[in-house]
């Protein structure tokens, strides 16, 4: 079992800056991700990263995003730079082990215009 917390979501204006942060419940996760939900849309994928550090982004956040980890903290994060109105939406940690997928419950990202 994997548990996993958000944090460091808000309301920030459009152009400013936000870095979320997931602590998960045990070390050495293999794969561990960010996606993301608005209204009415599925959930999609933002950032994912493998325990060795390779890193994937979706083509809106690439450039503007950049996924890290702290395995020694047991901790994932989302830096997110220029922030635009589009990228409104809960944000979701996800992790992967051994095959069995874990979320946590979301933080809301609020970018005003």
């Amino acid at each position: 079992q994997v548990h996993l917390v958000e944090s460091g979501g808000g309301l920030v204006q459009a152009g400013g800056s936000l870095r979320l942060s997931c602590v998960a419940s045990r070390r050495s996760i293999n794969a561990m991700g960010w996606y993301r939900q608005a209204p009415g849309k599925q959930r999609d994928l933002v950032a994912a990263i493998t325990n060795n550090g390779i890193t994937n982004y979706a083509d809106s956040v690439e450039g503007r995003f950049t996924i890290s980890r702290d395995n020694a903290k047991n901790t994932l994060y989302l830096q997110m730079n220029n922030l635009k109105p589009e990228d409104t939406a809960v944000y979701y940690c996800k992790a992967v082990e051994f095959g069995i997928l874990y979320w946590g419950p979301g933080t809301q990202v609020t970018v005003s215009s």
